[in-house]
């Protein structure tokens, strides 16, 4: 505790290269007319046909509010569109569009760019362990919440 300097702890760097990585995407997305946050949510449709707004929210670790504007944004751009349940008609199910389907192969070139330059000067066994060290971070926040 008493070395603790806020600027130079994880917390600090982990959020700073999110800001810096979501501010660059969000230039690099622009032409497509994305953002970054609604890229994330076509990646996980993309990935997950079928999937609810309430599954994406938590997916991304997103509040409903921001779900629900960006699925509308996507849907007015003829990306995504909400498909009622045969089954349960309470539940709302998002899918690709023709369109959507069209765009995502587009959007993956600018993002490793993004990502390349970012990762410029590792090897594969460091980026490994990085993605390695992310993983456990994650799984240790999930056995702490999971009993609150």
């Amino acid at each position: 505790m008493e070395g603790y300097r806020a600027e130079e702890s994880l917390g600090f760097y982990i959020g700073s290269v999110r800001s810096r990585l979501i501010n660059a995407l969000d230039v690099k997305l622009a032409p497509l007319g994305l953002t970054s946050a609604q890229w994330l949510v076509l990646v996980r449709v993309q990935a997950r046909p079928g999937c609810t707004a309430a599954e994406l929210c938590r997916c991304i670790n997103t509040d409903t509010g921001s779900m629900t504007r960006m699925v509308d944004r996507l849907e007015e751009k003829g990306f995504i569109r909400r498909v009622r349940s045969q089954e349960d008609r309470r539940v709302v199910h998002l899918e690709m569009t023709e369109a959507g389907k069209a765009l995502y192969p587009q959007v993956i070139p600018p993002v490793v760019d993004l990502l390349n330059v970012h990762l410029q000067g590792f090897s594969q066994e460091e980026l490994d362990m990085l993605i390695g060290f992310l993983k456990r971070i994650l799984a240790n926040n999930e056995i702490s919440f999971s009993g609150s």
